[in-house]
């Protein structure tokens, strides 16, 4: 992995982008900012919109992008248990290009940062920016001191990434099973041996979502973490270790410790320029989420082992991600039984 600081330029005429939003509503999305984005996108990339839509919804987005962006069903062959990654996958089957963007209906580029995650990809395989929330209620802002802590070490994970389509058609995909897609994704590009690029000053906008659906996000998102089971450690340990101390020092202890966190997370907000996007109180935020977090883990390592995973969509998946060694014997194997032609060199691991 690269966590680099990327200068800006425009791509050339001759590095052509397509953007693929894989999308999923019960309610039409035509009437809200996406689709004067998506008219904006189309001037830029070519536009792949992947609907798994109810077939009402699906036809209000066509009538209100059909005419500028290539609006298309998700493929029957690619269905996943994790529907985005089948949706992913179709907008790579019928992208024309190279350079590829995936992003969630709620991501917003600008000019700027859609130049520079395509710039990355001119030697990187696999981008990842950064999001940040405009506008900031609440939630969105106890959910930027996430953003924040999580610049500190490796950068934030974001709603959208980069990423070249030749990696993802020679690995065939990545695995639709997985909840934690956008890991499953770059595991899969560094186990094939893939250069993965991680800017942190290259900042893409994102929409918050509405308060009902944070708080139903919230012990899903921890359920993540079993796929990094030393970061799932940490934060299972931060319950009782608050406890204890609140028991044996009292709650100057908490005011301690919250104080570390707030100023961990300044310490993000200050790192590669985050300043111009994130304003100061994110970061007084960032002790709410390590305490919803400290109890969140706990309820999804019950609803693992009560439920065997955690509930999605009227489902109950299992799969987090796949382990990183996993997923490197896969790749080692099969390029054990496939041939190499002698001008094309193998990738490095990054």
């Amino acid at each position: 992995m690269a966590v680099a600081t990327l200068h800006p330029t425009m791509p050339a005429a001759d590095e052509p982008l397509t953007y693929v939003l894989p999308l999923k509503s019960a309610t039409a999305q035509s009437a809200g900012d996406l689709t004067p984005y998506l008219h904006w996108l189309a001037e830029r990339a070519e536009v792949i919109v992947v609907d798994g839509s109810a077939p009402s919804v699906f036809a209000e987005h066509a009538r209100a992008w059909g005419d500028v962006v290539r609006h298309v069903a998700p493929a029957p062959d690619l269905a996943t248990p994790m529907g985005k990654v089948g949706g992913v996958l179709t907008g790579v089957r019928y992208a024309s290009h190279e350079r590829l963007i995936i992003a969630d209906d709620d991501v917003r580029y600008d000019d700027v940062s859609l130049a520079r995650v395509s710039a990355a990809l001119a030697t990187a395989d696999v981008v990842r920016p950064q999001n940040y929330f405009t506008p900031l209620p609440w939630h969105a802002r106890w959910d930027s001191g996430r953003m924040l802590l999580n610049r500190l070490y490796g950068g934030d994970w974001p709603g959208t990434l980069g990423v070249r389509r030749s990696i993802l058609r020679a690995t065939n995909g990545y695995d639709g099973r997985a909840m934690f897609e956008n890991l499953e994704l770059v595991r899969t590009v560094l186990a094939a041996g893939g250069r993965e690029a991680v800017p942190l000053d290259v900042f893409v906008a994102r929409r918050p979502s509405t308060t009902r659906h944070f708080f139903s996000q919230r012990v899903r998102q921890a359920y993540d973490e079993l796929a990094r089971p030393a970061r799932l450690a940490s934060q299972l340990a931060v319950l009782p270790l608050g406890a204890i101390g609140a028991a044996t020092i009292g709650w100057p202890a908490i005011a301690v410790a919250a104080g570390v966190v707030i100023v961990a997370a300044e310490i993000g907000r200050r790192r590669a320029g985050a300043t111009s996007v994130f304003p100061i109180s994110a970061a007084f935020f960032a002790p709410a989420w390590v305490a919803e977090r400290a109890v969140c883990s706990w309820l999804a390592v019950g609803s693992r082992l009560v439920l065997g995973g955690v509930p999605y969509r009227g489902t109950v998946l299992r799969h987090a991600a796949t382990p990183m060694w996993e997923l490197r014997a896969r790749y080692a194997s099969a390029d054990r039984h496939a041939s190499t032609p002698a001008h094309e060199p193998r990738r490095r691991s990054a």
